[in-house]
């Protein structure tokens, strides 16, 4: 019977086969959720995500996004890689202290999530079908005016962290987050208690205090936004803070407590890739457009392109010639007539840094 527990039990042993940690069911009334939403916005916290603006309530209200709409089906995916070893958290802070070195963030290395977590949600919903008959249903990935965390924790995946991100007393925070908007009655599943307690980790490790307040995130000082969302050139005044991060920030997570509870990925998607992961910021700042494209085929890292590429890691270099890795003013003098403006200010300002 649609509806009744034992559906949402089958729903749970389909989609650990498909290799999702946790299952849970939201209802679509998230309307104590708005007033947060908009004053976040009002505050211009989104940056240059106008998208956010854009769609605005429709964030909170499911069944305007996807008429019909009755449940959300939460999906939860791990992604540390299958070789994450268990210190893997003084492992990733040891590559801040390699200025030369590149980093990219533990989620991007492998196979962009987006298309695994697609894919399988897509398949999930087929076998469902397959149990209940044919039911309206749409699959959505960080791909649509979704309120993605507020789900997950009413959903009881977890709760929301002081870095706005979901938590799980089991598995941290290193898991990717995707729902199935359908259009049949589920019980709802019982929201988890939050655990943070009187911990301010995440607020106080942030290098740009990205953090304003528990559960509040200024995106346009976050170094995740301002290497892969933003598309201009990084404020100067965060510059330095950056160090050697050229794709997103981890650090937040790094300092969890409960991040020493987080899974490995049951998947060879999220393997960290030969090339991303333990090369020097000068290797990567030589890769010519087209060995970009092919070096992040198939990686979420692709879509900031190259030009944006070579801007992070001239920001890294900058901040690694200013720590004495010499050899970094070399690599920045081969970009310094680049055809991109952007990307000759960026170097500009990293030589700068040798003063």
């Amino acid at each position: 019977m649609i509806g009744s527990h034992p559906l949402v039990l089958r729903i749970q042993a389909l989609a650990r086969e498909l290799g999702f940690s946790q299952i849970g069911i939201a209802g679509v009334d998230l309307s104590s959720a708005e007033p947060g939403l908009m004053q976040w916005l009002a505050q211009g916290f989104h940056g240059e995500m106008h998208y956010m603006a854009t769609h605005g309530t429709r964030r909170a209200r499911p069944a305007e996004l996807v008429p019909g709409t009755v449940s959300v089906i939460t999906a939860r995916m791990n992604y540390l890689p299958r070789a994450t070893p268990a210190d893997w958290q003084a492992v990733e802070f040891a590559r801040l202290e390699r200025p030369g070195e590149a980093i990219v963030s533990v989620y991007a290395r492998g196979r962009d999530y987006h298309k695994v977590l697609r894919n399988r949600l897509a398949t999930l919903a087929t076998r469902i079908a397959e149990e209940v008959g044919p039911f309206g249903h749409r699959a959505f990935t960080d791909s649509a005016p979704v309120l993605e965390a507020e789900l997950a924790s009413r959903s009881g995946q977890g709760w929301r962290g002081k870095h706005t991100l979901v938590l799980d007393r089991d598995a941290g925070s290193m898991f990717f987050l995707g729902e199935i908007y359908v259009d049949m009655a589920l019980p709802e599943s019982a929201p988890v208690t939050p655990h943070c307690g009187s911990c301010s980790a995440c607020i106080d490790v942030c290098p740009t205090q990205a953090i304003v307040a528990p559960q509040r995130l200024d995106a346009r000082r976050c170094i995740s936004y301002l290497t892969i969302e933003h598309p201009g050139a990084i404020p100067a005044e965060l510059r330095p803070l950056i160090g050697n991060r050229i794709y997103g920030c981890d650090d937040c997570q790094l300092i969890c407590p409960w991040n020493k509870f987080a899974k490995k990925s049951a998947l060879p998607d999220f393997d960290a890739r030969e090339g991303l992961t333990g090369r020097t910021l000068g290797a990567l700042f030589a890769w010519s457009e087209e060995e970009f494209l092919r070096h992040t085929e198939g990686s979420p890292i692709r879509r900031i392109g190259h030009e944006r590429w070579l801007r992070n890691i001239a920001v890294a270099l900058g901040n690694a010639l200013r720590a004495g890795e010499a050899d970094a003013a070399e690599a920045l003098a081969s970009r310094a007539e680049h055809p991109s403006a952007l990307v000759r200010e960026h170097v500009g300002w990293a030589l700068a840094q040798a003063d």
